[in-house]
């Protein structure tokens, strides 16, 4: 049985959730999906310019947790930027 995941403090509602290549229709294009914990450590540490532990405590969340999914966050973003994919944020979990 895997470990719960903790409850993390998003105070950010997005008002879109695609970002897509221009001229190429959304139907034909593959996608990344971003979760809003994702989105919500990109907003911290690269748009409001948060170290780590100020956004990790923002989050109610570990250093080391803030840490991979920031990462992970990135990595979908570089994946959608070189690849040509759209970003799509996913605001609920799957699981819920």
């Amino acid at each position: 049985m895997t470990r719960p995941i903790k409850p993390r403090a998003i105070k950010f509602d997005p008002s879109v959730i695609y970002f897509k290549p221009r001229a190429v229709p959304l139907s034909i294009l593959e996608e990344v999906e971003l979760k809003m914990d994702e989105l919500e450590a990109i907003r911290l540490c690269d748009f409001q310019n948060l170290d780590q532990v100020e956004a990790a405590k923002k989050m109610k969340i570990s250093q080391s947790t803030l840490q991979r999914v920031l990462m992970s966050a990135r990595k979908k973003i570089a994946e959608a930027l070189i690849k040509g994919k759209a970003i799509k944020i996913r605001k609920k979990d799957k699981d819920n």
